[in-house]
């Protein structure tokens, strides 16, 4: 039996982020090919954390700088590791590659962080061009290039990397969030009210949106309808957020929601005016998933659509984004065509079935030719051989500091 280690610097929220969605999804696909998987975290578990016990699965507090993580490596003896994010990949990358150099390295980069880093530092001086050069940049790249494969889940991030970076294909695979058991039996547009937003307070791009809904789309678009409201659900609300709750106006900070399929379902439109980020936005693909369309930016549908019709608008320009919000939530023809494009981009492209077959024909392929997989990918290596030896002698320095 293949036993895969999955490390982490969470524990797995499905109902807290798409990521932590993306993750469970991966880790029931490993189960289902009956691998077997043990998960470490540097992090405490929240009242949050969804119970991996209660799939088998074995669980292990781990720290940074540690020796006691040698051992649990050798103990555990995974023939493949899993970093979530590149940052684990920096801290615990050269301790698998010295302890168990055999073992497959996959790197689940989320989205692509360097690019949502660009954007913001664009959208922050109010520029059009994007700074690839940054510290931020250079460490993610230099991970995915130490990296066995890297699952990417935009093809635009899969296509950057190879333009602007030269990552070789060999060692980047595209397996977008998907959609397993899909059905198109949805509330119809008059059981449907109101407006929604939906989004992790931790992530960046989410706090902005809001900002953006409340300062810039909501003062002139709830004088346009009179009768629907603007519900914003998140996990970990700060009190700034809380501080935007205002029920005259008829916008309502609700905070975590119980089930975000059942707040997404149950309105008529989402809303989300995102300026920068990067990766597939799980809160647009579930809005296609439970028949609710969406207003939303180029940045917002980026890699969803390809060139089918989006499931609502694509506008950058806060005006237009208003009139397609109102023209969306009050023409019932325009948006029940909109519900049947979800539907289509859902059947098209994040299907599971799309990519199962070929994801494991690249895990075997790993496992059957790992060493002329690596010797294809000499910069990988050669990162590889510096990284041992930088990182290996500042975290032992860091440890004896600690004693």
């Amino acid at each position: 039996m293949n036993k895969i280690l999955i490390i982490s610097s969470v524990w797995v929220e499905p109902n807290s982020s798409a990521a932590g969605s993306r993750m469970l999804q991966l880790i029931r696909f490993f189960q289902s090919e009956k691998y077997n998987i043990e998960y470490a975290s540097i992090a405490s578990e929240s009242e949050f954390s969804f119970d991996l016990s209660s799939l088998g699965i074995i669980q292990h507090a781990i720290q940074i700088n540690d020796t006691s993580f040698d051992e649990l490596l050798l103990q555990i003896n995974p023939s493949m590791v899993l970093f979530d994010r590149f940052m684990v990949e920096e801290q615990f990358g050269w301790r698998v590659s010295n302890v168990l150099p055999n073992a497959i390295k996959i790197l689940d980069t989320e989205d692509l962080h360097s690019l949502r880093h660009a954007r913001h530092e664009a959208v922050k001086k109010n520029s059009e061009s994007l700074n690839f050069n940054s510290d931020v940049a250079k460490r993610e790249i230099a991970s995915i290039f130490r990296c066995d494969l890297s699952l990417m889940v935009s093809d635009h991030e899969m296509n950057l990397l190879q333009l602007i970076f030269q990552v070789p294909k060999s060692i980047l695979f595209y397996l977008p969030i998907w959609i397993e058991n899909f059905t198109s039996e949805q509330p119809d547009f008059q059981t449907k009210q109101d407006f929604v937003f939906i989004g992790n307070f931790y992530h960046e791009p989410n706090w902005d949106s809001v900002l953006v809904l409340k300062n810039e789309i909501w003062p002139t678009l709830k004088e346009l309808l009179p009768n629907a409201k603007l519900n914003i659900y998140g996990a970990y609300p700060t009190q700034k957020v809380h501080q935007l709750h205002n029920p005259k106006e008829r916008f309502f900070i609700h905070g975590r929601a119980e089930s975000a399929e059942e707040v997404i379902r149950s309105a008529r439109v989402l809303l989300a005016p995102i300026r920068f980020g990067a990766g597939i936005k799980g809160k647009l693909l579930e809005g296609m998933e439970y028949g609710t369309p969406s207003v939303t930016t180029s940045i917002g549908a980026e890699a969803m659509q390809d060139n089918l019709p989006w499931n609502g608008f694509v506008t950058c320009d806060f005006s237009d984004f208003i009139d397609k919000a109102v023209e969306l939530y009050s023409n019932q023809e325009i948006w029940e065509q909109a519900v049947e494009n979800g539907y289509d981009i859902i059947q098209q492209k994040f299907m599971f079935s799309i990519y199962k077959s070929k994801f494991l024909d690249v895990l075997n392929e790993l496992q059957t030719n790992l060493k002329s997989h690596r010797n294809n990918n000499f910069i990988g290596q050669m990162l590889q051989f510096h990284t041992m030896r930088s990182t290996e002698f500042m975290s032992r320095w860091i440890e004896e500091k600690n004693k």
